[in-house]
């Protein structure tokens, strides 16, 4: 993560011009603070580029900024997710209450919302302990695990989208042009969006990148696991962030509008600092895996932006799935290795 430079606080409403409009919907209890929810005026209605989690206060700010916008959750169009995390995606089912919007999202992220509606928690909260003890987790890490209970839980009953979103395809947005980039690894269905449009400002570039998680300005995104329990492919999420970095690097849009933090310039420039960032990232790891280590126990190795003592158990759990999912990216790359007969399964650098 880079460390973030000193701005002015920014409005609860910024017009980015061109019809497109930003609100910051606040993430409770989350050092992100909050989510860009952009407002893109359509011939047919305001159309929302993500949503915001789904809370009251995060509700009533979405709601208020609407407002300042000149409309209302009622008039909404159509709902655009990004992908399909409870800070974006959280609050499009109340919009579509609210106004009978549709709502879409591209159809990787669509089968997780589905398949996360139709399991009961205890099952999600059994297959994550399995993947935990595979992984070599501590027994104390995986306890809480077999004992919870079913609960609420944030992004457990996400509103299910009524459209896809293709890659490659114009969204239909009346008066707009809004092409979908498919850019896995975040999410399996993270969709960019680039609106092809003149910079309203005549910033030289391509049009407008609306990026979601996909490109940040100052930290990178997690990289972790997505997979149906029921699937046995092994899938290289960092390996398809990469590849999705790169092709929107060469979109050169003029302006990147992010879902958090800040809009920037020069998507490419910000591009290569995240490739450098991920291979010395993978080089770093290769050092540590020259002794045989689990996943767990290259988690715990890792760098952080925190001492892994002072990282809590929920965060602890993601990071061992970034750490599987860098460790995927060496195997494929042929630069470590599963050790044969392990139990958890250890991984060492080829030598």
């Amino acid at each position: 993560m880079k460390s973030s430079q000193d701005r002015e606080p920014a409005p609860a409403v910024y017009d980015h011009g061109g019809g497109v409009r930003s609100l910051r919907v606040p993430i409770p209890d989350n050092p992100l603070g909050h989510t860009l929810v952009y407002v893109v005026d359509t011939d047919r209605g305001p159309v929302l580029i993500d949503t915001g989690w789904d809370d009251p206060t995060s509700w009533d700010t979405l709601a208020s900024g609407l407002t300042a916008c000149g409309t209302s959750a009622a008039e909404i169009h159509g709902v655009v997710v990004t992908h399909h995390h409870p800070d974006h995606h959280g609050l499009s089912g109340r919009v579509r209450e609210a106004s009978g919007a549709w709502i879409a999202m591209h159809a990787a992220d669509t089968a997780v919302v589905r398949r996360t509606r139709e399991a009961r928690p205890e099952r999600w909260f059994t297959y994550m302990a399995a993947k935990l003890a595979a992984a070599g987790a501590p027994e104390q890490h995986i306890a809480p695990l077999r004992a919870a209970r079913p609960r609420t839980l944030p992004g457990l009953s996400p509103a299910l989208p009524d459209r896809d979103i293709v890659p490659g395809e114009l969204l239909d947005l009346p008066g707009r042009r809004l092409r979908a980039i498919w850019t896995p690894g975040h999410t399996p269905g993270h969709v960019c969006l680039h609106l092809e449009e003149t910079h309203p400002a005549r910033l030289p570039g391509h049009g407008r990148l609306f990026s979601g998680d996909h490109l940040l300005p100052e930290i990178t995104p997690h990289i972790g696991l997505y997979e149906d329990p029921d699937d046995t492919t092994i899938t290289d999420p960092l390996g398809d962030y990469l590849d999705s970095l790169e092709r929107v690097g060469r979109l050169a849009p003029a302006e990147v509008l992010p879902a958090h933090q800040h809009a920037f310039p020069d998507a490419a420039a910000r591009v290569r600092e995240l490739l450098a960032h991920h291979e010395a990232r993978l080089a770093d790891l290769l050092t540590l895996l020259a002794d045989p280590l689990t996943p767990w126990q290259l988690a715990e190795r890792m760098e952080w932006n925190r001492p892994w003592a002072d990282i809590p158990h929920g965060s602890r759990t993601i990071a061992v799935s970034e750490a599987e999912s860098h460790l995927r990216r060496l195997v494929k790359a042929g630069r470590a290795e599963a050790v044969p007969g392990s139990d958890p399964v250890t991984y060492a650098a080829v030598q």
